[in-house]
């Protein structure tokens, strides 16, 4: 087996780096709020700075939604706030990261609309919780187990096995059930009959099967897996998203349940649906613009590069020598 040079160099620096993180993590939870404020507006600058593809990432994707409402010396500033943001959340969640009792949770995170998300789950069908990549999404994911719902989640695994590990343990001590997405989508189902909530986000672009559909008005590919779930479980689309009202305060507000469409079509309802749940997700990124992930390629794939990867993974598929075992 070929050994990856390079993984095994990042995974040791990061191994190496773990003892930091974990005293930047205790320096946070004594830090005071006023002080993480300097920190956090000091930490987006250096990312805005240094992290050159993902800034001019941001700076497209900006442009070509608001190009028509903002000036570019504007569009910068909403990049600058974007950087900004990401780098107060990520303070924020290791500064609260040690809170499990809800009634502390809940101090720091408003939520609105929790009857929304109550009745769909007394439902029993289990509850896919739309959630986008906006704010604090790593508090959103825990915020259903916070109100007392059983929540699974998949998702892909961070850089560094220390780190992963750490990730997933601050997951299930707020209540949230932690897998990795690689061939979980028999999990997800089971999950969703057995009743729970279910953490799922499409707002990125990602190598998973999906559709095209408008978002901010452009083609955009985008996962089917919300609305082939809901389609194979009977399960409720429940959306919901964080807001980050000032350093250490957030509102996590949930929308009423879904309506599901389904004809004498199954193949084009993934898409009506998927359509109407990346206008919802729409909605909510609007509201609050520099708190989204504008630095995420989101319009990488598009159908040319679609139909080239497809062609790739025929012939790889085609090509592949199989060996009959007696």
């Amino acid at each position: 087996m070929k050994l990856n040079k390079s993984k095994i160099r990042r995974e040791t620096v990061l191994a190496l780096a773990y003892p930091l993180l974990v005293l930047a993590m205790l320096f946070l939870w004594i830090c005071p709020v006023f002080l993480r404020k300097k920190i956090e507006k000091i930490a987006g600058k250096i990312y805005y700075k240094m992290g050159t593809k993902a800034r001019i990432s941001a700076l497209n994707n900006l442009k070509s939604v608001y190009s028509n409402q903002f000036s570019e010396q504007e569009i910068e500033k909403m990049a600058q706030e974007v950087f900004t943001n990401t780098a107060g959340c990520v303070l924020d969640f290791f500064a609260k990261v040690y809170v499990k009792k809800p009634k502390n949770y809940f101090k720091f995170v408003q939520v609105a609309g929790v009857e929304n998300l109550k009745k769909a789950y007394d439902k029993g069908k289990g509850v896919i919780c739309l959630i986008p990549h906006i704010s604090s999404w790593e508090l959103s994911a825990v915020t259903p187990p916070m109100l007392g719902c059983k929540t699974i989640a998949a998702s892909k695994p961070v850089k560094g096995a220390l780190i992963q590990k750490t990730m997933v343990w601050f997951r299930a001590r707020r209540g949230m059930k932690n897998f990795e997405r690689g061939g979980s989508y028999q999990h997800l189902v089971e999950g969703l009959q057995a009743g729970n909530c279910l953490i799922l986000m499409i707002d990125q672009d990602t190598d998973v099967k999906g559709c095209f559909v408008q978002f901010f008005g452009r083609e955009t590919y985008t996962p089917l897996g919300a609305a082939r779930l809901a389609a194979d479980t009977d399960a409720a689309i429940v959306p919901m998203a964080m807001q980050r009202l000032e350093t250490g305060k957030y509102l996590f507000e949930i929308l009423p349940e879904m309506e599901v469409v389904k004809t004498d079509n199954p193949q084009q309802d993934l898409i009506t649906n998927t359509q109407a749940q990346s206008l919802v997700i729409e909605g909510f990124i609007r509201k609050n613009p520099t708190q989204w992930v504008f630095m995420h390629r989101r319009w990488k794939t598009t159908p040319a590069i679609l139909e080239q990867r497809l062609k790739w993974r025929a012939e790889q598929k085609k090509n592949k020598i199989t060996i009959d075992v007696p």
